[in-house]
């Protein structure tokens, strides 16, 4: 049984959509990160940075329970452990790894912060904005040439196309971007039809609304998040 510390975010949805597609049985345990449950003792022993999502499989290589945090570790190991999307031949493997690593090094950070600067920010800063609007389009042209070549960036389907489709599927929301990269266009919309990525994104949707008000800004962004960070690091 994998314990899922789960929100539903980019990166949470990263592993549901993955043990979806496998069929690895897992437990949702919740984890509002708008609330500051990050910041609880017991999470920052399976997770030190305070971040979701993280994994605790109780059922480890050895047989005994073992956790893991960081997104992309987590998608490398529950890969390995199920025998699925991830090749076991070297060349193949590496060219999942790369990818992946372009999706965690690069799409996730800069089209993190472009939303953070458009959305979250309590300022509008043109430069910012420009500046990760920028880097986020020269990132889906690079998918786009590699998608040229081969239908999915490592060749075949793998957990590289897990990792990078929720951070990219917003942009469904800019048809002019969509249409100036049809390779870019043909995968997403591939990806979108999976039936195990419909039920990825589909665990905790429901959850109503909540507007970011100062408590949760401060919390996920600003002050808190620091004050609390220095104040429960010793617990982990």
């Amino acid at each position: 049984m994998i314990d899922l510390y789960y929100w539903p975010t980019p990166n949470g949805h990263k592993i549901t959509n993955f043990l979806e597609e496998v069929g690895l049985e897992y437990r949702l345990v919740p984890v509002n990160i708008r609330k500051g449950e990050q910041f609880k003792p017991d999470f920052l022993k399976i997770s030190p940075n305070n971040r979701m999502p993280a994994i605790v499989d109780q059922e480890g290589p050895d047989g005994k329970p073992v956790s893991l945090f960081e997104s992309g570790a987590i998608l490398v190991y529950l890969a390995e452990k199920a025998g699925h999307l991830m090749p076991s031949e070297t060349r193949a493997r590496y060219s999942v790894i790369q990818w992946l690593m372009f999706q965690m090094a690069g799409i996730g950070p800069m089209f993190g912060q472009r939303g953070h600067f458009v959305r979250v920010a309590p300022e509008q800063f043109p430069y910012a904005i420009g500046r990760y609007t920028n880097e986020s389009r020269r990132l889906l042209n690079v998918m786009d040439r590699r998608l040229s070549e081969s239908a999915y960036p490592a060749g075949d389907y793998s957990i590289a196309d897990i990792a990078a489709y929720p951070w990219v599927v917003g942009t469904k929301r800019d048809p002019e971007q969509l249409e100036a990269r049809p390779n870019f266009k043909r995968w997403l919309e591939a990806i979108s039809e999976r039936p195990a990525v419909k039920r990825g994104l589909a665990v905790m949707a429901d959850l109503p609304p909540e507007p970011l008000d100062e408590e949760s800004r401060s919390i996920q962004y600003g002050t808190k998040q620091f004050e609390r960070h220095r104040a429960c690091t010793p617990c982990g």
